[in-house]
């Protein structure tokens, strides 16, 4: 199995679509989306559509801290993440909203736990920023299923990989874009897969990665799109100057 992992959509179609080609031409045979599939983007009706789409081909899609409707509020909005989420729900309909509510926060195909965030809490929306907290998640799910081998998430917007080998320590190990990392069964990985529509690096190209699981390799990839078009598009929409600047920048 050719295993496309893609996290962090935001709405940005452009780059979801950039990604499915780009793994597609890798042999991609199956596709798992790890949330906030919306917010952000000036494409969230759109997005989610393409989404509910994979799904029915067999995708597994999981929800997201972006991807739930906002509770009716007296108060008005007062921040910029304030107005756009109330903005991107006003845009979806009642029916692709309750699809986004429904979505399950993690999954498991063999040996491979996937969730948004973390392991631990998924519902808590944890980052993991360093080898303690990419600890915590990894025994989470080894804990209460002790055949896994890797942990999958995004939440972070960039791109990293950790392993257990013979001590309990994790280490980092810093992936190179379009370079196959051996990840062996005999020890432990956790890898965030970056942001398909809103990458934080740097670098304004979009993010995945590819498992490979017969030969047990782990690819991560960047992949250019148009992404002026997008952020002209957020202009078009009146979305705040932060999150064009964002996009534009990749920071």
């Amino acid at each position: 199995m050719k295993l496309a992992l893609l996290s962090d959509i935001h709405a940005n179609l452009p780059a979801l679509e950039a990604c499915l080609a780009h793994a597609n031409a890798q042999g991609a045979s199956q596709f798992a989306l790890l949330g906030d599939i919306v917010d952000y983007g000036p494409y969230p009706a759109e997005t989610v559509e393409r989404c509910r789409q994979l799904e029915k081909e067999g995708a597994i899609v999981l929800r997201g801290n972006h991807d739930h409707c906002p509770s009716p509020s007296s108060t008005p909005a007062t921040t910029w993440g304030d107005l756009i989420s109330s903005w991107t729900f006003k845009q979806l309909n009642e029916d692709q909203q309750s699809w986004l509510a429904q979505l399950p926060l993690t999954a498991i195909i063999d040996k491979i736990f996937l969730v948004h965030a973390t392991a631990d809490a998924p519902e808590k929306w944890h980052y993991i920023q360093d080898e303690r907290l990419a600890s915590r998640s990894l025994d989470a799910a080894t804990s209460t299923h002790p055949t896994i081998r890797y942990v999958f998430g995004g939440h972070v917007h960039q791109q990293s990989l950790y392993y257990r080998g013979s001590g309990h320590r994790l280490m980092p190990f810093e992936p190179k874009n379009g370079i196959a990392i051996p990840v062996g069964t005999h020890r432990h990985w956790l890898a965030t897969v970056g942001s398909v529509g809103q990458p934080r690096d740097g670098d304004t190209r979009a993010n995945y990665a590819l498992l490979d699981t017969h030969t047990s390799h782990l690819t991560f990839h960047r992949v250019s799109y148009d992404h002026l078009s997008v952020s002209q598009a957020m202009r078009d929409c009146g979305l705040p100057d932060e999150l064009i600047k964002r996009l534009e920048s990749g920071r």
